[in-house]
């Protein structure tokens, strides 16, 4: 190793924490010796923190070496096949490309195996390969011929996206992707569309021949050789081959560009980062980006039966009968930790899982930027798209910019989503379909055009701000299930009725509306709700407190790294009405599966904090999100 790559190597290091301080001398030692000396080695593995061994990984490494901090491993797949339980896979700065397929997980959430990038680091893995050698056509448009044997098994040019519930809208789509500068351009149905139109965004066109790949891509006023170039090879990014593989951190990588599939709730789901039927990941402060359908799955394994459910509600009862014979329970899948990351620029999903995020806890993101070029369409489109989001909890969130912000489809029980805000988003902030709860909403923001899309029933909405329209589904004659409490064990199957919905000390502004639920086939509950300006009440409510000439002047400033919410409130609302406390009790059953609204862990809810977590008066609470006891603007950041 030469000296000054081995002073880099152990400057950054020491720096980050990941080795301890190394003596002057020992440091002389390892940089005379090019790290080979024993005795060197024995010294840094005792430096290691506790817990296990560590595993270096850096672009000036060898995958013949051992991963010691001295003689780090080039590739992570080097040190995946290392690491045992209990051990860490440390990534220095630099661009990995390649597919990291973990052979093993860990043994229980405290002997894991954890790939972190180093502290202070840009670590990225990407899906993609340079390219260069571009050629000009005509105009802004350039031409390269890939050899084949770039993509090995799997070519993203000649791979169709396609799956149940999926609309190509009358034209073919690819999950290969071009990039410049690490933005993409958008794919064109025809070579020809490439060379005369340049209204729009950028476009590309490949052909697929026996011995190469054919690209014409469109580069305006730009000279794409010198310029960062870049084309989807791999279809993920991080995926283990196999299901089972349990007990695996993600840290505080860069993950991006994969050519990923259509991701339905019937097959296989397949993100640029996912848990392959498993249990108990954490993913945490990552940056996750451009991915051809989703970003992160926590979803389904394959089986031949992937993409045959004629897209039937009783296509689905099937698979789910499946994945009960598979071993679907909270011992063996699930309870997933998806923390901290920001997730955009994906064409699906931002987060999908179809019953395997169960058990799980998704908190503390930014999405956005998913569905925005809507070249094709479907269900599953969502910022986060989860069917069985049994026992989740979604919180504190920041979802814009997508087509749907959340949308939980059959089997949301024990779900609680608190304490989000979704805005800007193209058409609904939460969608809640056939499920029969026990469901919890409670201080989050919805800002958008239309806050709710309701068909399901059992759900409580309480503290929220609701500033959109709602629509409601009076009735939907599926047949869905629902689970004895805690369990992915079914209890029984129902329809869907309307109703059996709570709104309670929710504040409803600019064009709120919940005049959708003055009828409803089975009973409602409200209390303690607000309405400014237009917005409109239930006739069902007795009470509810009417402020038509109060104009709130909600505003989100900032930006997309980090905003705040403006909004004028008044604490005259607490004084011209008394609201309870929303808890279990005040909430009852859900009415299908008679269960209580109730915690994970089968304790009771009790709402006493608001949507920044400073303490409810529990005697008199704050309608809203915001506990306010004055009269002006009030900023919080989201």
């Amino acid at each position: 190793m030469p000296m000054a790559l081995g002073q880099d190597i152990l400057d950054r290091l020491e720096r980050h924490a990941v080795i301890g301080p190394i003596h002057m001398a020992t440091r002389r030692e390892f940089l005379k010796t090019g790290g080979a000396s024993l005795a060197c080695s024995a010294f840094l593995g005792a430096a290691q923190p506790p817990g296990g061994r560590q595993y270096h990984v850096a672009p000036s490494g060898n995958d013949r070496d051992d991963g010691a901090p001295s003689r780090p491993l080039r590739t992570i797949s080097a040190a995946a096949a290392l690491a045992m339980p209990g051990e860490v896979i440390t990534v220095l700065e630099g661009v990995y490309r390649e597919r990291v397929a973990p052979p093993r997980g860990g043994n229980s959430d405290v002997e894991r195996i954890v790939y972190q990038a180093a502290p202070g680091e840009r670590a990225e893995i990407s899906g993609a390969e340079a390219v260069s050698g571009w050629t000009p056509v005509q105009r802004d448009v350039w031409k390269v011929n890939v050899p084949n044997s770039m993509f090995g098994d799997f070519n993203p040019y000649n791979d169709v996206i396609h799956g149940d519930w999926f609309d190509p809208r009358g034209r073919v789509h690819h999950t290969g992707a071009v990039y410049l500068d690490g933005q993409w351009l958008t794919e064109a149905a025809t070579r020809d569309e490439v060379l005369q139109n340049h209204a729009g965004p950028p476009l590309w066109f490949a052909q697929v021949n026996p011995e190469t790949t054919t690209i014409w891509a469109q580069f305006r006023d730009v000279d794409p050789n010198p310029r960062l170039t870049e084309i989807n090879v791999r279809r993920t990014v991080f995926y283990p081959e196999k299901t089972g593989v349990d007990f695996i951190t993600v840290r505080g990588f860069v993950l991006r560009q994969a050519a990923t599939p259509w991701a339905p709730p019937t097959a296989e789901q397949i993100g640029l980062i996912g848990t392959h039927w498993s249990k108990g990941w954490i993913i945490e402060n990552n940056v996750v980006r451009h991915s051809i359908c989703s970003g992160i799955a926590l979803g389904k394994y394959g089986d031949q039966y992937d993409n045959t459910s004629a897209n039937t509600a009783e296509g689905y009862v099937k698979t789910i009968e499946r994945a009960l014979q598979a071993g679907w329970s909270g011992e063996q899948i699930g309870h997933h930790i998806v923390r901290n990351n920001t997730i955009s620029h994906c064409e699906q999903t931002g987060i999908v899982g179809s019953l395997g995020p169960a058990f799980s806890a998704v908190t503390g993101n930014t999405i956005h930027d998913i569905h925005v070029r809507e070249l094709f369409s479907g269900a599953e489109i969502a910022g986060i798209k989860f069917h069985a989001a049994i026992d989740v909890e979604i919180s504190h969130n920041r979802i814009f910019r997508t087509y749907r912000g959340m949308w939980l489809d059959w089997m949301a029980q024990g779900t609680r989503v608190t304490g989000n805000a979704l805005y800007n988003n193209e058409t609904t902030d939460l969608f809640v379909e056939v499920d029969h709860g026990p469901f919890v909403v409670d201080n989050n923001l919805f800002l958008s055009k239309r806050s709710l899309d309701v068909n399901s029933q059992g759900g409580a909405f309480a503290h929220n701000l609701l500033c959109g329209a709602v629509q409601l589904t009076q009735y939907d004659s599926r047949m869905t299930p629902f689970m004895k409490a805690h369990s992915t064990e079914i209890a029984g199957f129902h329809d869907n009725p309307s109703g059996d919905m709570r709104f309670f000390n929710n504040l409803v502004a600019s064009n709120g509306d919940l005049s959708p639920f003055n009828q409803t086939r089975l009973p409602m509950q409200f209390g303690g709700n607000v309405f400014l300006e237009n917005a409109r009440p239930c006739s069902r409510e007795a009470n509810p407190l009417l402020e038509p000439e109060f104009d709130p002047q909600i505003e989100i400033t900032g930006s997309d790294a980090q905003q705040k919410i403006e909004i004028n409130l008044d604490a005259e609302w607490a004084r011209k009405q008394r609201r309870n406390l929303v808890t279990s009790q005040e909430l009852g059953l859900a009415a299908i599966p008679r269960l209580p609204f109730e915690r994970s862990d089968g304790g009771p809810i009790v709402i006493d904090n608001d949507f920044a977590g400073r303490q409810r008066d529990r005697d008199n609470p704050f309608p809203g999100p915001f506990e306010f006891l004055e009269r002006g603007r009030y900023s919080v950041k989201l």
